[in-house]
């Protein structure tokens, strides 16, 4: 029996989850709606052996979530859970330390398999996955070249980003980072010249395409 967490930001989804994951035979030891919340949750003296990951979530998404783990428990292992195949979504979240993928539509046989494979060998990639990491290093294009430019993204102008995209104005985000209006012009600068954009509407277009932020 193993000890996972589900951090999922639908609620019906974590109890159906947490059903199965009992039927499996093993333990779910905690829940939450997004990473933000998992940090506040964990507990350091019984930590999760799994933790299944959703990608698309508000506040602290699955890539963010991913990172934090893999920097300060990287004992965990992470499984993420999506409805995205794209191969984008995919490399990002092994780039961020997750050590499998499954499909929300997967099968209960395919969830049991993947936390044995994930337990027992470290990893876990279907047949699907697979296809789309090999499509990906073999055909690099616009979505690889995003991904990039992403993983040369500093956490504090991914979080400007963020902010850039609500309705805050300049100085209001400075305020918010704790920083002068001069540097936020900084930051809004070397984005544009990274993701050669011209416009604070454009920022925000790149972060919900490259799901940095989430219509919810």
């Amino acid at each position: 029996m193993a000890n996972l967490a589900l951090i999922d930001d639908h609620l019906l989804m974590r109890n159906g989850l947490s059903g199965l994951i009992s039927k499996l035979g093993h333990k779910v030891i905690l829940e939450a709606g997004n990473g933000a919340e998992m940090i506040d949750r964990l507990n350091p003296a019984q930590l999760p052996e799994i933790v299944l990951l959703d990608v698309s979530m508000p506040v602290m998404n699955g890539y963010e979530t991913a990172r934090w783990l893999t920097e300060h428990y990287p004992d965990i292992r992470i499984l993420a859970l999506s409805m995205q195949v794209q191969e984008g979504a995919i490399i990002r979240m092994i780039k961020a330390g997750a050590r499998g993928y499954l499909l929300k539509d997967a099968d209960p046989q395919q969830l049991k398999e993947a936390i044995h494979e994930v337990l027992s060998k470290g990893f876990y990639f279907s047949d699907l996955v697979n296809g789309k990491l090999i499509h990906a290093i073999s055909s690099p294009d616009e979505k690889m070249k995003a991904l990039n430019i992403l993983d040369s993204l500093s956490e504090r102008e991914l979080l400007f980003l963020k902010y850039a995209c609500s309705e805050l104005t300049y100085k209001e985000i400075a305020d918010k980072l704790c920083i002068s209006p001069r540097t936020v012009d900084g930051y809004r600068d070397v984005l544009f010249e990274k993701l050669q954009i011209k416009t604070r509407v454009g920022l925000a277009l790149f972060a919900i395409k490259n799901e940095i932020v989430t219509l919810d």
